[in-house]
């Protein structure tokens, strides 16, 4: 209790939870249009594209701050996120294809960028890898401050979208023939996702951002059928992930804060895939085999009564 107790009163544990939860909040509701849109590996695409704009910001400026290395990864991002639009609608490619190419090319670009900028003779290049796997040890005040601002706009842009995102993601025909620009809405839609995704790369980084951004989504979606119900659950799986993993990462001195919120992320969709009231599979299986046993009995009862 002791322990307990210390490291919820410590300072640096606070920012950082408060930061993960945020963090998780978002891109729970975020990536729960991004799952109903059948768009799940955007998140990773978007992250893994966003290393070259964030090694570009530094190069550039010289500058290592939080707001100028994410403003180049927001950039990176949406260039790459055009591109995948771009080869799926003007020519024959697929959108998992056209996502592999892109992300791959955008990466290793990212990496030889990378590897320049660590061999200039300056201690200010320092800590730049930590964006592939994040870093949210460092998170300072004003990180957490952006990461709460820059959540409450996105959050509260759904609210006022929310109609709009509704229809288009379940029937995108039928919000056309309601009036609803598809291009406005898909435009929104995917600026929203990319803007959760680059905000959440500090945290966890690029490599794992993308499981931030869906395991909450889909953890959710096995208990509730509604799609409201839906974000406010991956809403609060995401915080709570953001939570346990900051802890445990405080309790562990080896453990790293960002791979261990992605765990605790999916631990509970593992957790709701096989266990949800409804749509679990141990739910199912024991519907399936109760049915098997019904029949069973109706069939022996039936050819008792023809003997």
């Amino acid at each position: 209790m002791n322990i307990f107790s210390d490291i919820f009163s410590d300072y640096t544990f606070g920012v950082v939870a408060l930061g993960s939860a945020a963090l998780g909040t978002v891109s729970g509701v975020l990536g729960s249009f991004a799952v109903l849109r059948k768009q799940s590996l955007l998140g990773d695409g978007v992250s893994h594209s966003a290393l070259p704009g964030v090694v570009a910001a530094f190069l550039l400026t010289g500058i290592k701050s939080s707001g100028t290395l994410l403003f180049g990864a927001l950039a990176a991002g949406l260039a790459a996120a055009f591109l995948i639009n771009f080869f799926v609608k003007r020519t024959k490619v697929k959108f998992d294809a056209a996502l592999a190419t892109v992300m791959s090319a955008f990466f290793g670009f990212g990496t030889v960028l990378l590897t320049c900028a660590q061999k200039i003779p300056d201690s200010t290049q320092a800590g730049l890898s930590a964006f592939i796997y994040g870093q949210a040890s460092s998170m300072l005040k004003s990180d957490v401050v952006l990461i709460i601002c820059c959540s409450a706009v996105l959050i509260t842009g759904v609210l006022i979208f929310w109609k709009e995102f509704k229809v288009f993601s379940f029937d995108k025909d039928f919000s056309v023939q309601l009036g609803y620009s598809e291009r406005f809405i898909s435009l929104l839609l995917t600026f929203m996702t990319v803007a959760a995704v680059i905000l959440g790369i500090q945290t966890v980084g690029v490599v794992l951002m993308s499981a931030m951004l869906i395991a909450p989504a889909a953890a959710a979606r096995q208990w509730s059928g509604s799609l409201s119900g839906t974000v406010v659950l991956a809403a609060v799986f995401g915080a709570f992930s953001g939570v346990i993993g900051s802890y445990a990462s405080a309790v562990s001195d080896d453990l790293p804060t960002g791979p261990a919120i992605v765990v605790a992320a999916s631990a509970i969709a593992v957790a709701s895939i096989l266990f949800a009231p409804k749509r679990g599979i141990v739910k199912r299986f024991i519907q399936r085999k109760e049915c098997r046993i019904r029949l069973t009995m109706q069939k022996n009862s039936g050819g008792e009564g023809r003997d």
